[in-house]
């Protein structure tokens, strides 16, 4: 049991001996990883990590599960505009409408128009029966005010008429039972001196004039008026009688 300790100490001086000034006690704990150099000793603090080393290659991916994906990134900035592409097939021919609503839509705005029309005549009646006098396709009309040629032209054609003007007896007739008093007649010359001529620019075609008449009294008689009985006779345009409007019945 003496033998082993005694061999261990016979190479701990071998080496001792063996030991040079140009080797140290690391060197030959280095060569003779077996023994220590000098008296055993228990075991010393741990050394200093050592340095990293270099960054391995990446690995495969793993088998666990996938995280939760992230939140949308930044939207970038809008692409051009494509080129037209080419047209479609034509589509196949669609169902015929329905045309019965505008169809009863029609019917209705007919009946109405009708009716209006039926209105309108009754309402061409009474006005002809209280106010004026109907003489074949003509409807004469006063509102008994005595006013200057100028303004009864204007009253007219707001009217939608013409001052009346006789083209035959009956109708002198006619204006003159409406009037029951000297009213203007859409006469004038006032274009071109003794030419009387209707407001509407036709020449005459009847006349009543009175005897010796017209005749431009005092130059300034351009106008023409229906007497009372009937006849004619040249007035100045400025003087004031009634105005009788002449609207197609």
């Amino acid at each position: 049991m003496l033998l082993f300790p005694s061999l261990l100490v016979l190479l701990l001086r071998v080496v001792l001996t063996s030991c040079s000034d140009a080797k140290t006690c690391e060197d030959a704990q280095k060569s003779c990883s077996l023994i220590t150099c000098g008296v055993p000793v228990t075991n010393g603090t741990p050394g200093r990590d050592g340095r990293d080393g270099p960054k391995g290659e990446k690995g495969e991916p793993g088998q666990g599960l996938r995280g939760l994906q992230g939140p949308p990134g930044k939207m970038g900035p809008p692409g051009q505009r494509g080129t037209t592409g080419p047209p479609g097939a034509k589509g196949l021919k669609g169902d015929r409408g329905d045309n019965s609503i505008a169809e009863a839509k029609l019917a209705s705005l007919e009946r109405e128009v009708s009716s209006l029309r039926a209105e309108l005549d009754h309402i061409k009646k009474l006005q002809a029966f209280s106010l004026g006098k109907k003489h074949g396709k003509k409807l004469y009309v006063t509102n008994g005010e005595k006013m200057p040629f100028s303004q009864a032209k204007a009253v007219c054609a707001e009217l939608r008429a013409t001052v009346a003007a006789p083209r035959n007896a009956e109708e002198n007739k006619a204006i003159q039972d409406v009037a029951k008093d000297t009213a203007f007649l859409g006469i004038t010359d006032e274009a071109t001196e003794g030419q009387f001529v209707y407001v509407t620019g036709e020449r005459l075609t009847y006349s009543n004039w009175k005897k010796d008449e017209p005749n431009d009294f005092g130059s300034g008689e351009d106008c023409v008026i229906l007497l009372k009985d009937g006849i004619w006779n040249d007035i100045s345009c400025k003087s004031s009688f009634l105005a009788v409007c002449e609207f197609p019945a």
